[in-house]
């Protein structure tokens, strides 16, 4: 009886920390710092989650090659910019384009894609589906 418990215990906490890092704003925000690096677009908490994608591994801004800012994802860009997007060519994937949203770690795009889904600074999970999305960001051989 003691164990069902202790095991409550711990998956309330559990869910109470991963609750609480998510340090929410008011409202969605179109600009905010972190760690010195301006992040654009709808954002809706201190971890570069913005109102299109916002699990708890959605943790990551994107540096745009059309406008060398960082912005949550391809929506919030197209909401806000007044251009059109540019992908980054393979032959620049050593430049550092993605920004860990739990500790302001900037990686280069193919340390991002060799990252195994995981911050290689603080350990954060990353979403893995993203990957799903790199046509829109990063030159594939499928463009």
């Amino acid at each position: 009886m003691k164990i069902k418990y202790l095991i409550n215990f711990v998956i309330v906490l559990f869910c109470f920390n991963a609750i609480y890092a998510q340090e929410k704003m008011p409202e969605s925000t179109n600009v905010f710092q972190l760690n010195g690096t301006t992040v654009y677009g709808q954002s809706i908490d201190k971890q570069t989650r913005c109102i299109h994608w916002h699990s708890a591994l959605d943790v990551i801004a994107i540096k745009f090659k059309c406008c060398d800012k960082y912005y949550p994802c391809f929506s919030c860009h197209e909401e806000a910019a007044n251009h059109e997007h540019e992908v980054w060519p393979k032959t620049e994937f050593t430049e550092k384009a993605i920004l860990c949203g739990v500790c302001g770690h900037e990686l280069s795009i193919n340390e991002y894609m060799e990252s195994s889904n995981t911050c290689p600074n603080c350990k954060a999970s990353f979403n893995s589906g993203c990957s799903n999305h790199y046509h829109l960001y990063f030159e594939t051989d499928d463009a």
